[in-house]
């Protein structure tokens, strides 16, 4: 078993990346793979001697020492992939390139049972910085945790809105916790640590400031969330780039449309007009696709609904989507043993009951309760 020193000099060791690091925990669960001896480390490295040094020699402790004393003189949580509150949305099959080590300024939980990444233009205009507010304050009715950037624009509207409604807020950084960018935005870091939120990065203490590291922090933005909301975006940016890695983790997106002649909302409605998002008029529309409680008649009506017995063939297929994280309507067919008619039948049925959602790109998956 690695101590916390080790895992964090596993992080610094050259030329292993996350997946290697989780497939060498997953080989070795219960050992120091620093003390592994060198028959194993030839078993698990094969011909890449370089690495191989790397880990016999223990080059990286000399850093780690470092990184450790940083994290301890400022009460900085060390995660890793493996500890109970590493967040556990970062461990499926799917976001298996999402950093195995995380470190965290704050006490926000990060196994909420809701949470919801907002991200968007960083040149955000007064109706997409109300957009997100009005949005923040519809959804506290379900009390989801606010992921974003700490970017200028949506992500500080995002943060800030959630700090105003009482929602707790994580801000997922592309730089070490030894600074705040932007600089601007130190006092709101500060807010969202006070009032029960976090920081969160991947990256240690020294990690300059660099664009480059952005695209990397947004796939963290958007396995941390059940779903990742685009409030505004132009045709190309950092906020497509959170929506398509979330599409990629088989998570809801959704985008607020504007104006077609806005060129702050060309990108959103893009995502929504290619199908790669779904419409998200208010905190209603997020909350029914995620298969959360609605609230005054529609939570009526759903529960209703939900009490209404199934079908011989919608239970088929439930069970059919039970073992499966989501399905095509041809694999819902073809699984269940049905024509296209007679699964589309079932399926239409356990989406007005709210027992299962569509995702983009058109398939079918159990709603989350």
């Amino acid at each position: 078993m690695m101590d916390l020193l080790s895992r964090i000099a596993l992080t610094f060791t050259a030329g292993i990346g996350n997946n290697a690091i989780r497939r060498l925990v997953d080989l070795y669960p219960d050992e120091d793979i620093f003390a592994l001896p060198p028959s194993e480390l030839k078993a698990a490295f094969g011909s890449h001697q370089k690495i191989i040094e790397a880990v016999s020699g223990k080059s990286a402790f000399a850093r780690a020492e470092e990184e450790l004393r940083f994290c301890e003189d400022n009460h900085i949580r060390v995660l890793f992939f493996t500890d109970a509150d590493y967040p556990a949305r970062l461990n499926s099959d799917e976001t298996a390139d999402c950093p195995v080590l995380l470190y965290c300024l704050g006490t926000a939980d990060f196994n909420p049972g809701r949470s919801i990444s907002v991200v968007g233009t960083r040149k955000a205009t007064a109706i997409g910085r109300n957009n997100t507010d009005r949005l923040v304050r519809e959804l506290k009715t379900y009390g989801p945790h606010i992921v974003s950037g700490l970017a200028y624009g949506i992500d500080t509207a995002a943060h800030t809105a959630a700090l105003e409604h009482g929602l707790p807020t994580v801000a997922v950084l592309g730089h070490g916790l030894d600074r705040i960018y932007p600089v601007a935005n130190r006092q709101l870091a500060k807010r969202i640590i006070e009032n029960g939120g976090a920081l969160v990065t991947e990256y240690p203490s020294g990690t300059a400031i660099n664009p480059r590291l952005f695209p990397a922090r947004n796939r963290v933005i958007a396995a941390m969330s059940d779903a990742t909301l685009v409030v505004e975006a132009t045709e190309k940016g950092g906020a497509l780039i959170t929506a398509a890695i979330a599409c990629s983790y088989h998570r809801d997106v959704f985008a607020v449309p504007g104006r077609l002649d806005d060129t702050y909302s060309k990108g959103t409605n893009n995502l929504i007009a290619t199908n790669r998002a779904l419409l998200a008029r208010g905190a209603r529309d997020i909350a029914f696709q995620l298969g959360w409680p609605i609230e005054g008649e529609q939570m009526a009506i759903g529960s209703m609904r939900d009490e209404e017995p199934l079908t011989a063939d919608e239970r088929k297929v439930v069970a059919v989507l039970a073992d499966n994280d989501h399905l095509t309507l041809d694999e819902v067919a073809t699984l269940a043993g049905f024509s296209l008619a007679k699964a589309a039948a079932a399926l239409f049925n356990l989406e007005l009951s709210n027992r299962i959602h569509t995702l983009p790109g058109h398939s079918y998956q159990l709603s989350r309760r």
